[in-house]
């Protein structure tokens, strides 16, 4: 919101120079982004004394201009029929923005070189008048610049609104703050039209409300004889001064009224109005309009329109249409101040992807006893500005009227969480100075009426704020909580995130931190059955956008687009992880479930470019590895990994995946994307994830690790190979082995696998390496001979399985 010093002493004399006025301001909530003086580009123009002009040789209508500017004297060609030999005129010197945009240039015209430029009132944007250069006073010293010599100030404060103070949004609402910091009083412009008769105008129209919950309050007026023209010069200067353009006398009457009170309004050609007459309704399903700028828009059922006895002529807190502008022909004039539902307007507005003043202020909510001040504000500036004749008395159509609501506030609770001692007159005295009424029913209770003004002033602690910004933060002592000096022991949870982001880190993933919103499509891009608990999933009701309409079951499909992402950047080398809650919602009714979840994405090389390794693409045992290295890390020694069935593999692929087991208890999933899954996010490179449910995981890393001897007797290894069935998962073999409990078996792994046509059909080979130990002798062969052979057998026997021949 931009207001200019100049227009806010209109209603408040500004006592404060710019710097504590900006202080002040900010103190009280209203934070000030930027002060500028809007006089601040005429810096570069001088006074400067014409001492002798001649004829241009080459132009009839040009002459030239030896000028004084103090430091020197500069020749300027003018074609101007008013300069004359020793006038004083303002000069624009090189690098001079009169346009706001381009600098002035020294120049070549006609042959003569141009130094400088005298200039009118109108090029110097200091009044209607173009016709020739402004002639100055003759007191004046050459050379001194032109805001000093005119005294030309006017600072504009743009400041930056909270969405709950939509009264500020105004010069009024940024003035009565002023006045309360200053403590100087506030003078709201006088009208004198309120109380006349209405029957001359339900004569001549009528306003029709269908949808009272969208629009609670609708008020016209009519001004007839009217001509359309550029404003007049001050009208103009103070849209400018707030970054408005003007347009014509009629428009910038209401952008002047609704800058000034806050109220929008808008203005339609009243005899382009089918049966001239207003209808306030909600639009038919697709229905169509164009606005003002020329767009065609599809209208929804839900979408409150302004409309004729026809057809519709507005958007209504958005824009006006086509069908209805204000044109250099129009004569006669409705006029239309009205309140709409905050939360309609946002919605048409964002839907149709328009944002303007006007939709700016309903969407936070307008003063509801506003409209009628503000409508015969406008009124009677257009009949004195246009030339225009009211239509006696106004229509006031309110059927959603509502009844303020007085406010209990105690003294004691006020001071108690401001840590304060403010008196009950002192805080009544801050209240009133914004218009509240203030009543003290005891000197510990008062009753308090916000003014219809204050929309978002509703309960006690409402009015404590006020209390608070307007005594000032600056006086409130600074106290500190009270610190018991017991320690609180840290959340394991927490701990364990931290460490298991620092692992993942180590093992060279990066962390990605992706929204908790997704699109609608995400369940059917993973190929989710339609009976899966993962397409459970909360509904938003207000998206930011199409593609993140729901909360995520899955973290994988932000993983999958961070891919995309690089992958079009270029970078095909990518492995990430996220630890992030998943929500699943089981029961509408109640809250939905949350899960803390790991999920990890490797795809491209195993290893970083380098010249002394050729690239190898990454592999599921590359994944495994890394899941294997974080199990490692949290001492969790019981990890496994089995394949998983054909039929339970939806996003990733059959035969190339497997679950993540630690004891007997899934924790988790892993293996490659399935080919369909890479082609729904386009995809064109295979990709390898893995998934832990965290919750799962936290209760089983053991919170203390034991340390043991180092072995004082060797170790001996011995190896056996076996034919077993294809479909067997070596994962049994070695669990089968630990189960037999041997004392003196210390390790088992695999070392080898085959299958090729020296193996019978169906069949494959494996190859294990036990290695035994003993913690108080070293062992003989023969021993250890007699222990492998056993256990060979006992597999043997176990699985069916055979030895190679």
């Amino acid at each position: 919101m931009k207001a200019s010093l100049s227009w806010l002493n209109e209603y408040t004399p500004v006592k404060l120079d710019p710097v504590k006025l900006v202080q002040a301001l900010t103190m009280v909530g209203l934070e000030v982004d930027s002060v500028t003086d809007r006089f601040l580009h005429l810096k570069t123009v001088l006074a400067g004394q014409i001492l002798e002009v001649k004829p241009h040789p080459k132009a009839d209508r040009l002459t030239l201009c030896l000028v004084d500017i103090g430091q020197a004297r500069i020749q300027v060609v003018c074609g101007a029929p008013n300069v004359i030999s020793g006038i004083l005129a303002p000069v624009a010197l090189p690098g001079t923005l009169l346009d706001g945009e381009t600098p002035l240039e020294k120049s070549t015209i006609r042959g003569e070189v141009s130094e400088g430029m005298l200039c009118s009132e109108k090029e110097l944007g200091l009044g209607p008048d173009g016709s020739g250069i402004l002639i100055l006073s003759q007191g004046l010293t050459p050379g001194m610049p032109l805001t000093e010599a005119l005294n030309l100030s006017d600072y504009t404060l743009d400041v930056d609104l909270t969405p709950n103070r939509p009264d500020c949004l105004s010069i009024i609402g940024i003035a009565r703050e002023i006045a309360a910091a200053q403590k100087t009083l506030l003078t709201l412009p006088e009208i004198g039209c309120a109380e006349l008769p209405d029957s001359a105008i339900k004569a001549k129209t009528s306003v029709t409300i269908q949808a009272p919950d969208h629009c609670p309050r609708y008020a016209a007026r009519i001004i007839e004889n009217i001509t359309v023209a550029p404003s007049p010069y001050w009208l103009q200067d103070r849209l400018l001064s707030v970054g408005l353009r003007p347009i014509n006398n009629i428009v910038d009457i209401t952008n002047y009224v609704m800058m000034e009170t806050g109220q929008p309004l808008h203005a339609f050609d009243f005899d382009l109005l089918s049966e001239n007459r207003i209808v306030v309704r909600t639009a038919f399903q697709g229905e169509t309009f164009q606005t003002l700028d020329n767009k065609d828009h599809t209208l929804a059922d839900d979408m409150l329109m302004i409309c004729d006895g026809q057809r519709p002529v507005a958007i209504a807190g958005v824009m006006g249409g086509l069908n209805s502008e204000i044109k250099g022909n129009t004569r006669r004039v409705l006029l239309e101040s009205a309140c709409f539902s905050p939360t309609s307007v946002r919605k048409t507005a964002k839907r149709l992807g328009i944002n303007t003043d006007a939709s700016h202020r309903f969407e936070r909510g307008v003063d509801p006893e506003g409209t009628v001040f503000a409508m015969n504000r406008a009124a009677l500036m257009m009949a004195e500005v246009c030339s225009g004749t009211l239509v006696e008395g106004f229509i006031d159509a309110h059927p959603g009227k509502k009844q303020i609501k007085a406010i209990e506030l105690g003294i004691a609770d006020t001071n108690r969480i401001l840590g304060t001692s403010i008196h009950g007159d002192a805080a009544q005295t801050l209240l009133e100075s914004i218009g509240f009424q203030v009543s003290m029913k005891t000197p510990d209770k008062m009753e308090v009426l916000p003014p219809s003004f204050r929309v978002d002033i509703h309960r006690p602690i409402d009015l404590m704020e006020e209390i608070a910004r307007l005594y000032g933060y600056d006086h409130i002592p600074t106290t500190f909580p009270r610190i018991s000096p017991q320690s609180m022991k840290p959340e394991t949870h927490r701990l364990w995130r931290n460490r298991i982001k620092t692992l993942m880190t180590g093992l060279g993933f990066s962390e990605a931190v992706n929204y908790s919103f997704v699109e609608s499509r995400t369940s059917d891009f993973l190929n989710l059955p339609l009976k899966d608990v993962r397409r459970k999933s909360v509904k938003i009701l207000n998206p930011l956008s199409e593609d993140q309409t729901e909360m995520r079951t899955m973290v994988l499909p932000g993983l999958l687009k961070n891919m995309h992402r690089n992958l079009s950047q270029q970078v095909n080398d990518l492995k990430l992880f996220e630890i992030a809650k998943v929500f699943i919602n089981h029961d509408p009714l109640d809250l939905p479930e949350e899960i803390e979840v790991l999920t990890g994405l490797w795809t491209g090389s195993r290893n970083p470019p380098s010249w002394h390794d050729h690239r190898t693409l990454c592999d599921f045992y590359d994944m495994k590895g890394a899941v294997e290295g974080l199990f490692s890390a949290l001492h969790l020694t019981r990890a496994g990994f089995k394949k998983i069935p054909k039929e339970d593999c939806v996003y990733i692929r059959p035969g190339y995946s497997a679950t993540i087991e630690i004891g007997q208890r899934v924790v988790g999933l892993m293996g490659e994307l399935h080919p369909s899954v890479l082609k729904n996010y386009s995809l064109k490179q295979t990709a390898y994830i893995f998934e832990i449910n965290l919750g799962a995981l936290y209760p089983l890393i053991p919170e203390t690790t034991e340390a043991i001897l180092l072995p004082k007797y060797p170790w001996v290894q011995r190896d056996f190979t076996l034919i077993v069935d294809q479909q067997l998962e070596s994962l049994e073999i070695l669990e089968n082995i630990l189960r037999l409990k041997e004392p003196l078996v210390e390790t088992v792994h695999l070392f080898d696998m085959f299958e090729g046509k020296q193996i019978p059909p169906g069949k494959k080979s494996i190859s294990f390496r036990i290695r035994y130990r003993s913690e108080n002798r070293t062992l003989a062969d023969e021993e250890i001979n007699s222990v492998h052979k056993a256990i060979a057998d006992k597999i043997i026997s176990t699985f069916n399985a055979a030895l190679p021949t």
